[in-house]
């Protein structure tokens, strides 16, 4: 069984999410909270990390009871067959979920130094290191959707991964 990318109708992803569950299929939508403002107040609300899409782990044979859900339009994938997303990739971004800290949906990254966060709650995460205004982010890019993700961390809890060891699925990257 193998992790794949569902493309959803808009605004649909936790009905979806809970549609897999009632199908005892294991689906996974990681979601980031974010403060939004209305002109009578101010709430904090949960999105979907990845707009639209939702990761499902199930085997080929399947992909047909997985596509009979309700609001799911494709599995992302090549020449008609589904694309498995890497597992280093939905552990990565599990555990930037599950650590709490402040995180956001974050511009796609190809270039720059791989980094690894060597402790803390994201110990062995890795992904790209950027620089915004005083802070710093780490960013894992998931390949197959051409998307990423970015946590807020310290600077000094990340260090430089030498050679192409580690997989291309979850890089980090510097950014001056």
């Amino acid at each position: 069984m193998h992790w794949y990318a569902l493309t959803v109708r808009p605004q649909h992803e936790k009905a979806v999410a809970d549609q897999l569950r009632a199908k005892a299929l294991e689906g996974y939508l990681p979601l980031y909270r974010a403060r939004r403002r209305w002109s009578d107040r101010t709430k904090t609300v949960e999105f979907p990390l990845f707009s639209r899409y939702v990761f499902c782990r199930f085997s080929f044979e399947q992909r047909l009871r997985v596509l009979q859900t309700p609001s799911v339009t494709s599995i992302v994938g090549f020449s008609g067959r589904p694309c498995p997303v890497g597992d280093q990739e939905i552990a990565s971004i599990r555990t930037m979920v599950a650590s709490g800290l402040p995180m956001s949906p974050w511009p796609f990254v190809r270039v720059g130094q791989r980094v690894r966060v060597c402790r803390g709650a994201l110990e062995g995460v890795e992904g790209i290191l950027s620089r915004e205004k005083s802070g710093y982010r780490v960013v894992v890019n998931v390949e197959l959707l051409n998307r990423a993700v970015a946590v807020e961390i310290d600077r000094e809890l990340v260090c430089a991964v030498s050679g192409s060891a580690t997989a291309p699925s979850a890089q980090l990257y510097l950014q001056k």
